[in-house]
């Protein structure tokens, strides 16, 4: 009784209440200790529930909210708003039958969600061209960017253009849309959930089996030993060191700071994607993958079908596609080429000092990747599909982020991408009889994921100065001798790198078919696997918190 009296005395009310309001030092994210009781508390009202459609609606879409909230704070106000008004929009499109009025709803809809998304992300970023093209003195805004809108600005979008195409009938309760924007599993960060495969679920039956909740399981376990064993170690112990300063450090040792980002930035938003689609998978929700071992890709175009899939499918329906595709050029299209071709131009004489003839070259070889595989198939169309496909790249690569740095690494892939359909073309018959070799799949992936790392370069440093000092250092800098020290001074990080190496190589579907034949579980397995997750991360865990790199999208 003393016990209790004392511990009511202490309890301090305001503290408790304070930590149910948003803190932006300490965001609710899965990793944070108040979501183990948010999702407790969530399970058990859903679960109370699960047999009431419409009340299990509302507690889905509260509990959403109420993690935005706790995780962004009042932006929340802009997932509501974006709701609203894209419900509205999306139901007038289907009930109007005159075509025009349609497209001019389908317009308001994507000025209203690009303008959203082009204030809060890219204003200042143009305010900074201007001032330095046009002389001008505008001073940034003081913007913030809220968590996630890169994400539900295409999920409205697809929505709106899925109703306007015909494809999908619009949702008529306003609670079956904002649950489709708002599920807080992949609000944040991905994945990019499209209409058709998420709203006819919603009012199904709740029914998990135990299948289901054994690959739940292992997404969420696995998810949260990608992010919070592999990649905030190799972050904090290797790649922010380097990173922030590569001119300081050898080319060797911002050799493998590429490699560890690689895999940091992998196991990060894999692991997230993991984590979000096995809390959907537990939730009667099936979400498809998001990534599919990227790192075993063989060619480039094959790396674009297995990273960020939600996101290079949407560029592919709703960007792609209706730029033209293989088929038909664009205005779009010839404005980002051209911009293109200038801003590669200009690069080569003002970064790269090289002389006005080299850079002329370098522009011409880049309109021979454009002019080639119409030259060798003797179809034009092939350039229509290389403007095209340089334009999503390019607009990809932007929607990472206002910076040149992220839309030279979509020029580079871009590029990259014209370079592949080239070889194939060239190659296609020639190397037949290779390709299935085994020694050739594996000098075609270890080429194919040291680009991706040269990609990763211009990703992951501040500025382009940054990057061209790591560049720089690789190339010129490059002193094996000092691999010795070098590994006694991050000997666990250089082999938490290749632990990930090795993990990203096992087949993507060798879970589910242990799964598939192991007989079901019982419940002290998953207990005694959730207790081993504890001790590793226990003893991975570091005093300082590191953000999801997505988070910034």
């Amino acid at each position: 009784m003393h016990q209790i009296q004392n511990f009511f005395a202490s309890f301090d009310g305001n503290a408790f209440l304070h930590e149910f309001v948003y803190d932006s030092k300490n965001p609710l994210l899965f990793n944070n200790g108040f979501f183990v009781y948010f999702f407790t508390l969530f399970i058990v009202l859903f679960f109370a529930l699960r047999k009431h459609h419409q009340a299990r609606r509302y507690v889905f879409c509260a509990f959403s909210l109420y993690f935005f909230y706790k995780a962004s704070g009042w932006f929340v106000r802009l997932v509501i708003l974006s709701a609203i008004v894209d419900f509205y929009i999306s139901n007038a499109i289907y009930k109007t039958p005159e075509k025009k009025k349609k497209t001019v709803l389908l317009v308001l809809s994507i000025i209203f969600n690009l303008g959203m998304l082009f204030y809060f992300k890219y204003t200042n970023f143009f305010i900074s061209i201007s001032n330095e093209l046009f002389s001008s003195h505008f001073n940034p805004l003081n913007i913030l960017l809220p968590i996630g809108i890169s994400f539900y600005t295409f999920e409205n979008l697809s929505y709106t253009v899925d109703v306007y195409r015909g494809e999908f009938k619009p949702a008529s309760k306003f609670s079956d849309y904002l649950l489709f924007l708002s599920f807080f599993p992949k609000l944040m960060m991905g994945p990019i959930v499209r209409v058709h495969d998420f709203v006819p679920q919603i009012n199904e039956p709740y029914v998990i089996s135990e299948r289901d909740f054994a690959k739940g399981y292992y997404l969420i376990i696995s998810g949260l030993i990608k992010k919070l064993v592999i990649s905030d170690f190799i972050t904090l112990n290797l790649v922010n060191y380097i990173f922030d300063n590569p001119s300081m450090h050898t080319g060797l040792e911002n050799l493998f700071a590429v490699y560890g980002y690689a895999m940091v930035i992998y196991c990060d938003f894999s692991g997230y994607s993991d984590i979000a689609i096995g809390i959907a998978l537990w939730l009667g929700f099936k979400i498809p993958p998001n990534f599919l071992s990227p790192y075993q890709s063989k060619n480039i175009t094959e790396f674009w079908r297995r990273w960020h899939i939600s996101l290079s499918s949407w560029l592919k329906d709703y960007l792609y596609i209706p730029l033209g595709g293989n088929r038909k050029f664009s205005i779009a299209s010839f404005i980002f080429v051209g911009a293109f071709l200038a801003g590669a131009f200009l690069m080569c004489t003002h970064i790269l000092h090289l002389s006005l003839l080299w850079a002329t070259g370098v522009a011409l070889a880049l309109i021979l990747i454009f002019l080639l595989p119409a030259i060798i198939t003797k179809n034009s169309k092939g350039i229509a599909a290389n403007f095209n496909l340089m334009t999503t790249m390019l607009l990809g690569g932007f929607w990472h982020g206002a910076s040149w740095n992220f839309i030279i690494w979509g020029a580079i892939h871009g590029t990259a991408l014209g370079v592949h359909k080239i070889w194939m073309l060239l190659t296609g018959q020639s190397l037949a009889g290779i390709n299935h070799k085994r020694w050739y799949r594996i000098l075609m992936g270890i080429i194919t994921f040291h680009f991706v790392c040269f990609g990763w370069i211009f990703f992951r440093t501040a500025d382009l100065g940054s990057a061209q000092a790591m560049i720089h250092q690789i190339f010129y800098d490059f002193d094996t001798k000092v691999f010795l020290p070098f590994y006694n001074n991050y000997k666990g990080v250089i082999w938490m790198i290749v632990v990930a190496l090795c993990l990203h190589m096992i087949p993507d579907n060798l879970t589910e078919r242990i799964i598939d034949k192991s007989k079901p579980f019982p419940m002290w397995a998953y207990a005694v696997v959730f207790f081993l997750f504890l001790i590793l991360y226990g003893y991975f865990k570091s005093a300082e918190q590191v953000m999801p790199i997505y988070l910034q999208f």
